[in-house]
């Protein structure tokens, strides 16, 4: 018995710690410092990544987003890679379904400085994003990427500049894209973006520190960290993003419905045309049945008959249990008599 105790003890204690976790705020120092030790354990493995722009999926649609791109357009970035960056982020909204329900987009431009380009509540369908897009331009400096980081959640990333409220559990994103070391601390900053929430996905391009992309990336990292060799094949990771922001429809996939099914994202439902009601199976539908309610007048002297037969009843149970009674109290003694002889 003492393994089992030892066990169901080790349980409780794992339990207690998980719902402490929890019950953590998202600028908790205890959340912010578990984030890092989670990504500390993670960086010794650089994820390996195969990019295929031939794979996309006709049936997948953006579920709703608020995603902010945060990209580095410092001196390394040349004038010309920087506008392959742009056409990136233009075929990223191609691939998004845009609208005040739907995905918003935010644009963060960093260097030595940061720079908001636009926020989430500015602009709700693809040409007027893709217009945005075409104006930004570098600013030709150094690398803060961690000021970068800290800006987007402190200025792009609230309800006043159009993200939505916690409790619309929109999921919130994060692509940075960067060709270079960091000039300051990305870790913390990274922590606690992620431990408000925040997904981070970190794209490496040429000379990027592999080591900082794991630190600002969410786990697991081979989902979250990606690297191209240069600038001129960025483009090839929009069909690799789009694989990960889009929700596939199961009842475009196939379904096993008779009527109608309802996507909920991660899978589905079915439910009946009017007039049907859903079986059991809860797949096929079978046609409503009118119910006819037949109001039964009480007859008094079977409610007084019945009334007789439950005492009846309730008295012959009484009567059983005793003798029930006595008869264990006589085994007993015989049990006791035996074990003295």
């Amino acid at each position: 018995m003492k393994p089992l105790w030892s066990l169901l003890y080790c349980a409780s204690l794992l339990l207690s710690d998980a719902q402490a976790t929890y019950h953590l705020s998202a600028g908790d120092p205890q959340l912010i410092a578990a984030q890092s030790y989670a990504q500390t354990r993670n960086n010794g493995r650089p994820p390996i990544r195969t990019l295929n722009p031939a794979k996309t999926d006709s049936q997948c649609r953006s579920r709703p987003l608020d995603l902010v791109f945060i990209i580095d357009s410092s001196r390394s970035v040349r004038p010309g890679e920087f506008e392959k960056v742009k056409i990136f982020l233009a075929d990223m909204v191609d691939t998004l379904d845009v609208g005040t329900d739907a995905t918003r987009v935010a644009v963060v431009n960093y260097a030595s400085t940061v720079k908001i380009e636009f926020l989430l509540k500015d602009h709700f369908n693809k040409p007027d994003l893709k217009k945005a897009i075409t104006r930004i331009e570098p600013l030709a400096a150094g690398t803060m990427t961690g000021l970068a980081i800290k800006t987007a959640v402190n200025e792009a990333f609230t309800e006043q500049s159009g993200s939505r409220p916690r409790s619309r559990k929109i999921s919130k994103v994060a692509i940075i894209v960067t060709d270079g070391r960091p000039q300051d601390q990305v870790e913390e900053v990274s922590a606690a973006a992620r431990a408000s929430g925040i997904e981070i996905y970190a794209v490496g391009v040429d000379r990027a520190d592999m080591r900082s992309l794991q630190q600002m990336a969410s786990i697991p990292l081979d989902d979250h960290v990606f690297y191209v060799e240069t600038y001129g094949v960025i483009e090839k990771l929009t069909s690799k993003f789009r694989e990960t922001l889009c929700g596939l429809d199961p009842c475009a996939m196939g379904h096993d419905c008779e009527h109608i099914c309802v996507n909920t994202n991660a899978s589905y439902y079915c439910k009946c045309r009017n007039g049907y009601i859903l079986n059991a199976d809860e797949k096929t539908c079978s046609l409503k049945q009118e119910v006819k309610v037949e109001v039964v007048q009480a007859d008094p002297c079977k409610c007084e008959a019945r009334l007789v037969f439950q005492k009846q009843t309730q008295a012959a149970i009484q009567q059983l249990t005793a003798k029930l009674a006595d008869v264990s109290g006589r085994i007993e003694r015989l049990e006791n008599m035996v074990g003295r002889v």
